[in-house]
């Protein structure tokens, strides 16, 4: 008894040195777990990578995708991966039959570790590679092609991106400066793919924690703070052009990324004038369209494409920094005296002419056009994420942990689509007042900082009675499709993206009472007619005859991007079309000894192409040979896809059902598959999507067959009466089995609409020829012939199947063939899905069956006249 008395009398005195040592220890086994997970994540990383067969894809949005699959099978979770069925209008349901358990409707599936099913899913070294020179993401072109990383400029202190206001060289010792305890700080740690990008993070979170990163506050310099003008309704507007005295000039700053360059000219014809400037930034990772942007510039004393190029990614702090980078070179432009700063991208289009802009912004010289979220600031900070921070680095957003906003600051931000003055302008770029050198600190670190950035610096500034609450554009927001975390894989936190506008949107834009000059999205790939209308009702239609007004034409590949950029699925399907459009002319012109070709090479380019808002095929340009001849000659062939949806008759209830498609990049914003040609290999992951009309509920059942008839899954849907479209991607083991495969809906096993596609077998591997030995894996279908983790096979009576085992002979022969064999193959798997006839010649041919390509109205070397930029006429104008 007195020994514990003693002991309880040491304890209380004790008391706090015992509970700070526990402390210690616990901080300290933190640390040691968080390095130690931070060893193992990177060994794993280290074992996936060696284990991985090289898909080699060169697809960004494959790779992240695939990035995306394996990071959420990684830790615990791994083997086991909850799949829901995705859909749009309506309650569906669904459950993988026989053996799956049901959770409010969602399929729970078992997959097979990756060391069970003998390969793994891409690992996080697959996502996009980045330029090593600059975690900014920033390079200095020279000649206007993609060459070399060159080192970056000197960092500017708190600009954008920058970390610790300088470049920082890959280390290979990484050790973080102080112990980083925060759970988003730790994740990042351990999801960032590349050494430098973890070295960043770290000393981030490290300066924020020792409160050396933000500042606490920041001045007020406006004397009454909310304040915003307006501006006259639409319908009171004046905006003839001749009754202005000294008209402002505008800088144009257009922020261009992709392949869709006819769209591009197209914007610029329609804002075109001689006394305004366009500068253009083209995405560092877009090298087609630079080349393009910079044949641009050539032609016109007032467009100049930016010497610098960044990678910019949705969320990214490297858009402002592009923004802010443009308003520095725009002001030491000494030759172009502007007014007014506009961004643009190609996505967008006038909705009135240049010259009413001119006019409206003339009566405005002094305002500034900014669209703000509203008067509720604690609920936009969290909403957008300003009370976080966030890093950009590896070409993604990291989230890294809770942040104060500075005191003495009235946030604000909406859109970052805005027109504002020269004077303020100059203010963001050349002040050096605590108010904006401490902003741009602050939104270095920031989530879409451009959304956010210049309506605060405005907003606080001596400026603020210059802000008017309208950015003059219209957006086609559509929340309900447009907010599903479409961008997850670049950013961490969810956001929402506006939709394309279709002939049926454009009514919005008649019906605002606001004054717009410019409205977006649109992308002539998804829909060219809503461009079409504009543009007519701006500048008139085209003379009657015109050609190629529904035309639309989109490159996917050009020699200049090399080879390395293609998939090894693209690669083998452009060259099948090509060879079988050489065989269709050598067949149909047998007595010309002229007209028969053996192709040469790779291809030289790629397109796709649209008529009438309807995909129409993919165009390939390739070098062939005559035979006996040493000749060379550039053809062009056009393969067209064949449609191979039935319908059964007596529907009933099921004669909702409109469509069945099976593709890959899926688009669940627009409810396309972004893949329109539906060219899948056997490392690809199919997606069955389902459109519906208005009806009654109903139940059927999804069954998916291989070419050697295994009987790949089967689920249910349960479709509601408001159901649009129905989707799932079942969650197959790869390889899938290259050849034919069938899709079926049933009710009750009866088929209702079945839909065959083409699993494409490859003849290329890493863009060299498949080898038997190495690569024969890729045809052999998923290990034990089961594509999950339960086997349907006894499915196959209810089905009514034939025997299978015919059909697994020939898959196993098949998955053997290399060389010519393996060529015939994949030709005439091609065959049955492609019609591959028609052909033209690039110049003069020495067969008489090859018209010029110039004349041949679908080929991409057509005219294509609203899309072309002409001579500057005698108003100033090129439409």
């Amino acid at each position: 008894m007195v020994a514990s008395a003693r002991v309880q009398k040491l304890l209380r005195r004790y008391k706090l040195a015992i509970a700070a040592a526990l402390t210690i220890l616990l901080i300290q086994g933190l640390v040691v777990w968080s390095l130690r997970s931070l060893e193992e994540g990177e060994a794993e990383r280290k074992t996936r990578r060696s284990k991985l067969p090289d898909h080699n894809s060169q697809d960004p949005k494959r790779d992240a995708a695939l990035w995306e699959k394996q990071n959420s099978l990684s830790g615990k979770n791994r083997g086991r991966w909850s799949t829901r069925l995705e859909r749009t209008g309506g309650t569906a349901a669904s459950a993988l039959r026989r053996g799956t358990s049901r959770r409010g409707g969602k399929p729970s599936i078992r997959l097979k570790s990756p060391q069970e099913r003998g390969m793994t899913g891409a690992g996080m070294d697959s996502v996009i590679p980045h330029d090593l020179s600059s975690s900014r993401n920033f390079s200095e072109t020279r000649g206007g092609t993609d060459g070399a990383a060159k080192l970056p400029a000197a960092a500017i202190p708190g600009e954008p991106g920058s970390v610790d206001g300088a470049h920082q060289a890959p280390s290979s010792d990484f050790v973080p400066k102080c112990d980083i305890i925060g759970k988003d700080a730790l994740s990042a740690l351990h999801r960032a793919g590349s050494q430098q990008c973890r070295q960043e993070i770290a000393n981030i979170v490290c300066q924020h924690q020792a409160g050396q990163l933000m500042p606490d506050a920041l001045p007020q310099f406006c004397p009454q703070l909310g304040v915003s003008n307006p501006v006259q309704a639409a319908g009171e507007l004046d905006n003839s052009l001749s009754k202005v005295e000294n008209p402002v000039r505008v800088a144009f700053v257009l922020m261009v990324h992709g392949r869709a360059v006819r769209q591009l000219r197209r914007l610029i014809k329609a804002i075109y004038h001689r006394d305004h400037y366009y500068y253009i930034h083209v995405d560092k990772r877009s090298g087609y369209m630079h080349r393009e942007v910079l044949q641009i510039a050539q032609q016109f004393p007032n467009v100049r494409a930016t010497p610098w190029r960044m990678v910019t990614i949705w969320g990214g702090a490297s858009l402002l920094k592009a923004y802010l980078r443009s308003m520095q070179d725009l002001l030491s432009m000494l030759d172009w005296k502007w007014d007014f700063f506009i961004n643009l991208s190609a996505t967008d289009f006038p909705t009135r002419t240049n010259d009413e802009l001119v006019a409206f912004l003339s009566q405005h010289r002094d305002k500034n056009f900014l669209k703000s979220h509203g008067r509720e600031n604690a609920r936009f900070i969290k909403k957008q994420g300003l009370d976080r921070l966030f890093h950009e680095c590896d070409n993604h957003m990291w989230r890294l942990g809770e942040r104060n906003i500075p005191e003495g600051l009235e946030v604000s931000g909406g859109s970052d689509w805005f027109a504002l003055t020269r004077r303020f302008v100059e203010y963001v770029i050349n002040s050096q007042d605590d108010l904006v050198s401490g902003l741009k600190q602050f939104y270095s670190y920031a989530l879409l900082p451009a959304e956010s950035f210049f309506h605060t610096v405005l907003g606080n500034s001596h400026m603020c009675d210059t802000l008017v609450d309208n950015n003059l554009r219209v957006t086609n927001w559509n929340r309900k499709l447009g907010c599903k975390c479409q961008y997850k894989h670049i950013v961490d936190w969810c956001g929402c993206s506006p939709n394309d506008f279709k002939p049926q949107d454009l009514i919005r834009i008649q019906q605002l009472t606001r004054p717009t000059f410019f409205a977006r999205k649109f992308e002539s790939t998804v829909n060219q007619e809503a461009i079409d209308i504009l543009d007519t009702h701006l500048y008139g239609q085209y003379a009657p005859g015109t050609i190629a007004i529904k035309a639309y034409w989109e490159s996917l590949f050009e020699q200049l991007d090399g080879v390395g950029s293609l998939s090894d699925v693209a690669l083998t399907a452009y060259t099948s079309f090509f060879r079988l459009g050489l065989k269709n002319l050598a067949t149909t012109q047998s007595n010309v000894e002229a007209c028969r070709f053996e192709p040469v090479g790779y291809p030289l380019l790629v397109h796709l192409y649209f008529y009438d808002d309807r995909f129409q095929g993919y165009l390939v340009r390739q070098e062939a040979q005559a035979v006996g001849s040493k000749v060379r000659e550039t053809l062009e062939m056009w393969a067209v896809p064949q449609a191979s949806l039935v319908l059964e008759t007596n529907l009933k209830e099921f004669e909702r059902l409109k469509n069945l498609e099976i593709g890959t990049e899926w688009d669940p914003k627009e409810r396309i598959f972004r893949n329109f040609g539906g060219v899948i290999g056997p490392l690809d992951e199919p997606l069955a999507v389902q459109k519906w009309a208005r009806g009654p509920n109903l139940t059927a059942t999804i069954v998916w067959l291989d070419p050697a008839l295994v009987v790949a899954a089967s689920y249910d849907i349960t479709v509601d009466v408001d159901a649009e479209y129905t989707q799932y991607k079942p969650p197959l083991q790869r390889p899938l089995r290259p050849g034919t495969w069938v899709v079926r809906v049933l009710k009750q096993w009866e088929r209702v609409a079945e839909v065959r596609f083409l699993v494409m077998p490859l003849t290329f591997k890493d863009k060299e020829p498949l080898r038997k030995e190495e690569d024969s894996w890729l045809h052999v279908g998923p290990p034990g012939n089961q594509y999950l983790e339960q086997s349907f096979q006894q499915l196959s009576s209810m089905l009514k199947l034939p025997p299978q085992e015919s059909a697994m002979q020939e898959a196993q022969r098949n998955a053997q063939l290399v060389g010519q064999a393996l060529e015939a193959w994949v030709d005439s798997s091609v065959r049955n899905f492609w019609v591959t006839g028609d052909l033209c010649t690039t110049q003069t041919s020495s067969c008489p069956a090859l018209g010029p390509c110039s004349k041949t109205s679908w080929s991409s070397l057509s005219p294509d006249p609203k899309s072309e930029l002409g001579p500057v006429k005698s108003d100033g104008r090129i439409r």
